[in-house]
């Protein structure tokens, strides 16, 4: 047996002995009854003690990896071979992610160094205690600096006794889905065409998806007043796919079926500093805390990678929501929360979108550039804000059903088919090359299917 000893090794030579014999076992190059040198023959073989191979001898039958009884010889146990070493660990996301992808911000512009400064300081500053279970509702110093920044930046009204700290979007709609299906809820209202895994959180809560339309100025309240549903989940400052923001008209609508209906605004503000024409369109709720919840996060300001999203609750759902977060454990870690309570303290993250407007802004320009060039037939719009264009491609003279399947099948932006809309193409993170190299692609495929 060539099981490789080392004396000049760390670690010592039973322990190499143990795990090389626990290697061969694992993967099946020693199968299940195989007889074992003895002690002594093995001892003699490597050149080592006989106690050094008693001694691995003794731990791999303790683990079960082999039998010995008095008397007999040890062998390699019946259950212990594995038919393969184990493979290392992967990721479920694709590295080769489609072109144009329209829910992603240039990581690359991601603040490094400015982020790491907040890192330092929040654990060389952080008391001891804040290391400790947590409030579950989050550490008092993100809550504290998300009620300066968020009614400044987004006009909100929130109180930090009700902001509650979540790991992204989906966490905190996941909380809060869960908390009003255990109140009675059965359906929830959801935009139509919509952000998908608003559904999918729903229906995961038990709570009954019940599809609205979106039209030029947003949710159709009137659908909503008809539907019966006492809650519904909307993005106003930038509907997402269609890209349009909700009216002055339908906001006051929605307010007042809301007050009128004791009904709950559910505010999905994913990219809401992310405008290019003028300011942002100020948060919903701002103008009635107490019907709207509103859930934000720093996946498309910052990363979404950095996990870090928060809720602003109504008074009335504050205690739910918090027992809730609390029995879940699903909070954001605390040394990153207390991180970005240092990020925005210092102005970091205004000068962080600053910078990205500009950025995005070019980006988005060079995106209409190449399809008015490539493809001049394609309608685009919802363009003054976020990550994302809106198309509605070329319509073919026969069979339209392929050019909606054209971008996925190249694997260009993300298939739409709804609402006018045939694909989002995403412009952040990408060369003016890359940009031209896709949309190109896009269009030989349309021009393919409509000739």
């Amino acid at each position: 047996m060539l099981l490789g000893l080392h004396r000049g090794a760390s670690a010592t030579l039973h322990e190499q002995l143990e795990a090389r014999l626990r290697e061969l076992v694992r993967g099946g190059q020693l199968p299940a009854g195989m007889r074992l040198p003895s002690s002594r023959a093995l001892a003699t073989a490597l050149g080592v003690s006989r106690g050094i191979v008693l001694e691995a001898y003794a731990q791999l039958v303790a683990e079960g990896y082999l039998t010995a009884t008095q008397g007999a010889p040890t062998r390699v146990a019946a259950t212990a071979a594995v038919e393969r070493p184990p493979l290392p660990a992967g990721s479920l996301n694709d590295d080769r992610r489609a072109r144009l992808a329209p829910d992603v911000p240039d990581l690359a512009a991601f603040p490094r160094e400015a982020w790491m400064r907040s890192v330092r300081a929040a654990l060389r500053e952080a008391p001891v205690r804040a290391l400790a279970d947590a409030d579950p509702r989050g550490v008092p110093e993100l809550r504290n600096a998300l009620m300066e920044y968020l009614v400044r930046a987004r006009a909100a009204a929130p109180e930090p006794e009700h902001v509650l700290i979540s790991s992204g979007f989906t966490q905190g709609f996941a909380v809060l889905s869960e908390v009003l299906a255990a109140r009675g809820l059965e359906a929830i209202a959801v935009e139509s065409p919509g952000w998908p895994r608003h559904r999918l959180i729903a229906e995961r809560s038990g709570l009954q998806p019940v599809a609205i339309d979106v039209d030029a100025h947003g949710l159709r309240v009137d659908q909503l007043a008809d539907s019966g549903c006492e809650a519904v989940v909307v993005t106003p400052a930038h509907q997402y796919p269609t890209g349009v923001v909700l009216g002055a008209e339908r906001r006051a609508e929605l307010l007042e079926w809301a007050e009128d209906g004791d009904g709950l605004i559910i505010e999905d503000d994913y990219d809401s500093e992310l405008r290019y024409d003028r300011a942002g369109v100020g948060a919903l709720q701002g103008l009635a805390p107490e019907r709207v919840c509103h859930i934000g996060s720093v996946s498309k300001r910052m990363a979404p990678g950095l996990r870090l999203g928060w809720t602003l609750s109504p008074s009335w759902l504050t205690g739910p929501l918090t027992y809730e977060q609390a029995v879940s454990g699903s909070g954001a870690a605390v040394p990153a929360q207390l991180a970005l309570a240092d990020y925005i303290a210092r102005g970091d993250l205004d000068r962080h979108l600053r910078r990205m407007r500009v950025r995005y802004a070019a980006a988005r320009e060079r995106l209409l550039a190449a399809l008015a060039a490539a493809l001049p037939g394609a309608r685009v719009g919802g363009v003054a804000a976020g990550l994302f264009v809106p198309v509605a491609l070329p319509a073919a003279r026969a069979g339209a059903g392929a050019r909606a399947g054209a971008g996925g099948l190249l694997g260009i932006g993300e298939p739409v088919g709804a609402g006018g809309i045939d694909l989002l193409l995403g412009f952040a993170g990408y060369s003016e090359a890359a940009i031209a190299d896709a949309v190109a692609m896009l269009a030989a495929r349309v021009h393919r299917c409509t000739d």
